[in-house]
């Protein structure tokens, strides 16, 4: 999706043409929104700034003088500033700005940084460029201190303390540093500008909310977070950007936050989604296509990432401002949406299948896959999920996932109490096993609990299969293979496809892989449950029988 920075608002051109739109259109320059006023003044303040102060310090143009895009002016830094209180102080006290990389948001940043710290009519102001860690910190600090060098009037006015990554003002006596997560003290600040770089990147939110309420002493703190999309939806930056979504689309009345997001939609739950192969999706997230960004590179980017699955999330959240659900992706969920099918249920009756059991903890999802080989070469795959009962609503509300809707759609099974009953889970598979007839059945050993014996003395046989790369890596890829050629036929259920979204595989330095739990943030018990029923299918022992036998293992 893509949205202009706009406000639910009294004046309908505001709202629907975008900023840009309302400062072209509005003649009297003070019309009254909402008991707020546009000073077109303050507005052109900033751009000249920019415009006449700054030059570029990388790349081709490096050494011109920084002339604002379309939307670093019309969409950002004029609505930014020109709109005023009745008080005649600034309107906006923060701001949420979300846009894919290179599209020159870090220059933006860091001028926006030197405009606060000289030119802001603001004594004794405090100016930090914050982010997650040291380096990140001084991208957005060091690219402010290359723009002084640039310009002679800033060095004419500023000093650089480059040993402390400091620039003071001394005229009014202020001060504009880089402030990161690891730095220890970071109380007590008087904050009038505040730049905080990649807010996705922050591991918790406690820099975030130590420093939010430092210009709460200030006339007209400004406090913008300005990033990339993210992967995790626990964080502070996934809040922001739920905040500023509903803001956009005006949900919530807030005349203090200003929000701009340039993206690509791949929820379809927003409107229509967008082909992200697409090149009119690529300008549409990126408002700077064919200046800072070359669309011929672009182009072989995406061909990249469709080729390699492994890339693909990176290139939606980077290259799209898509927030995708793991940081790196295993498979592509189109190719796992392509094995959807059916499968008469008479020729199930009396088959064969491996299966996989992946039981987490007594509080989380547990999770029994059924692999069944079929005469003509595929496997048909079907599944059981569960969740204790008590703990399901308040697991909706934290983890933002539906367990409610499926579990009224038969996709997943709510066990009674707020633990799982792993009776309930041995019963069904049990009641399973005499429908059909089982080969093999797998489970990690590290969370074996007593429902594995009791299967094993159910006469059922029950094999561990452990979680580490040499145990996994075969079955992943021969898994992989297998979704690529459209050897897995699976029933569509939401459950297992949106723990195939989740996954993220880790390599050895070797180049075998394994499921990432740690990274991937949320659940992939299935996935695993099913890894290990192809590791038992195709590479069990020999003792152990096998419909594979006569037949090769895939090949990658």
């Amino acid at each position: 999706m893509a949205h202009v920075g706009r406000l639910r608002s009294l004046l309908k051109v505001a709202r629907d043409e975008g900023w840009s739109s309302w400062i072209r259109n509005d003649a009297d320059e003070k019309a009254v929104l909402g008991g707020c006023w546009f000073d077109r003044e303050s507005a052109d303040r900033v751009v000249v700034f920019f415009e006449r102060f700054l030059r570029h310090t990388k790349g081709q143009w490096a050494g011109q003088p920084f002339t604002l895009l379309d939307w670093q002016k019309n969409d950002v830094l004029m609505p930014l500033f020109g709109w005023k209180r009745r008080s005649s102080f600034r309107r906006f006290r923060n701001a949420y700005v979300e846009i894919p990389k290179k599209n020159g948001k870090s220059e933006l940043c860091a001028g926006l940084s030197l405009y606060l710290l000289v030119a802001d009519d603001e004594p004794g102001a405090e100016v930090y460029a914050a982010a997650a860690d040291h380096d990140q910190a001084s991208i957005v600090y060091g690219e402010s201190e290359r723009m002084v060098a640039g310009s002679p009037p800033l060095r004419k006015r500023l000093t650089v303390i480059r040993s402390r990554k400091t620039i003071v003002h001394r005229k009014t006596n202020s001060v504009y540093r880089a402030l990161s997560a690891d730095v220890p003290t970071k109380e007590g600040l008087n904050i009038h500008g505040l730049i905080f770089d990649e807010l996705h990147a922050q591991k918790s939110r406690s820099l975030y909310d130590t420093l939010r309420y430092g210009g709460a002493a200030r006339r007209q703190p400004l406090l913008v977070s300005i990033t990339t999309a993210g992967f995790d939806r626990q964080s502070i930056c996934w809040e922001q950007h739920e905040y500023a979504l509903q803001i956009l689309k005006g949900i919530i009345e807030d005349e203090a936050f200003f929000a701009f997001i340039r993206a690509a939609n791949e929820d379809p739950n927003e409107g229509s989604v967008d082909d992200w192969t697409d090149p009119k999706t690529w300008r549409k997230a990126n408002p700077s296509m064919g200046v800072t960004i070359d669309e011929e590179a672009f182009a072989a980017e995406c061909r990249e990432a469709q080729n390699k699955p492994s890339l693909q999330n990176a290139f939606k959240r980077y290259r799209l401002n898509i927030w995708t659900s793991a940081e790196t992706r295993w498979l592509d969920l189109a190719r796992w949406d392509a094995c959807k099918g059916q499968v008469d249920t008479e020729e199930l009756k009396g088959c064969s299948f491996f299966a996989g059991l992946d039981l987490a903890n007594i509080r989380d999802v547990a999770a029994a896959v059924f692999l069944f080989p079929l005469e003509d070469g595929r496997f048909f795959v079907t599944q059981r999920f569960w969740v204790p009962k008590e703990n399901m609503e308040e697991r909706v509300r934290k983890d933002r996932v539906p367990y409610d809707a499926w579990v009224r759609d038969g996709w997943m099974t709510a066990t009674p109490g707020d633990v799982i009953d792993y009776a309930w889970i041995e019963k069904e598979i049990l009641d399973f096993a005499e429908r059909h007839q089982p080969k093999e059945i797998a489970f990690d050993p590290w969370n074996a609990t007593q429902i594995t014996t009791n299967l094993q003395e159910k006469d059922l046989t029950v094999v561990p299969v452990r979680q580490g790369f040499a145990s996994m890596s075969p079955p992943m890829k021969q898994l992989e293979a297998l979704i690529f050629q459209g050897r897995i036929v699976h029933d569509g259920n939401p459950v297992m496809r949106w723990m195939v979204d989740n996954v993220t595989a880790t390599m050895d330095p070797a180049g075998n892989i394994k499921p990432d739990k740690g990274k991937s943030r949320e659940k992939i018990d299935g996935v695993v449950a099913l890894i290990m029923a192809v590791s038992r299918a195709l590479f069990g022992e020999e003792e152990a029988p096998s419909v594979y036998e006569e037949r090769e293992p895939v090949v990658i």
